[in-house]
Formats: structure tokens, sequence, C-alpha cells
């Protein structure tokens, strides 16, 4: 979708929980975004429970590094020609480390959160 909201974020929760296996529960990570916040515009599906992460503590969350790479090395020093274009943009850069997973995996990893079983 081309914009954050609790709406938005409803619709996502709903598909995770159509993917969440029987008998299991997902448990999201989010950090306090307006939308990420439950009540009466985000209900949450019964096999799900989000993860709130501390405010203030962008090492915990993974994705912020995603965001600085796509930001560094596939939307930076561009200017686009209206709305369209900047989102065709944005979802070419979202959609880019799918052809590099070693890369996404690389950006993401936190070697002291790895659970060696």
């Amino acid at each position: 979708m081309p914009w954050a909201s609790s709406e938005a974020m409803v619709l996502r929760l709903e598909e995770v929980s159509t993917q969440v296996a029987t008998g299991a529960h997902a448990l999201p990570v989010c950090y306090g975004a307006g939308w990420h916040q439950p009540g009466a515009r985000l209900t949450v599906p019964k096999n799900i429970t989000l993860l709130r992460l501390p405010p203030c503590a962008p090492e915990l969350n993974p994705m912020e590094d995603v965001w600085e790479y796509l930001r560094g090395n596939q939307l930076s020093t561009t200017v686009w020609e209206g709305y369209d274009a900047i989102v065709d943009a944005c979802c070419s850069a979202w959609n880019s480390p799918m052809a590099n997973t070693k890369r996404i995996t690389s950006i993401t990893t936190r070697a002291w959160a790895q659970v060696n079983v």
C-alpha cells in the first residue's frame, strides 16, 4: 500500500493471520508508530500478538537498516516527476532485495540476537 495507517495495518495483520499455522501464534515486532497501537482503530487477530520495541532503540529494529540501505543505494539523489513515479521507485526499491536474499540477510542479522539450537 502506498500509505501507512491503522486501516492498512489491519489489512496487513489480517493477511498475516491467514498464514499462521493452526495452533501457532505470530509475534510481529512493531515500533511505536501510531498505526501500531491497538485500540478502536487497530484490531489484532487472536492468533497474533504485537511485540512492541522500546522507543529510541533502532538497534533492536533491523528494518531501520533496510530503510537506510534503500535510501542510500536506491532512493537517494533523485527527483521524481510526481506521485506515481515516487510509488514506482519505492516499490522497485522495496522489491529489489528479493533478488539478493543474502544481502537482506546480511543487513538484518544481529549476531547477538541469534538463537542457536
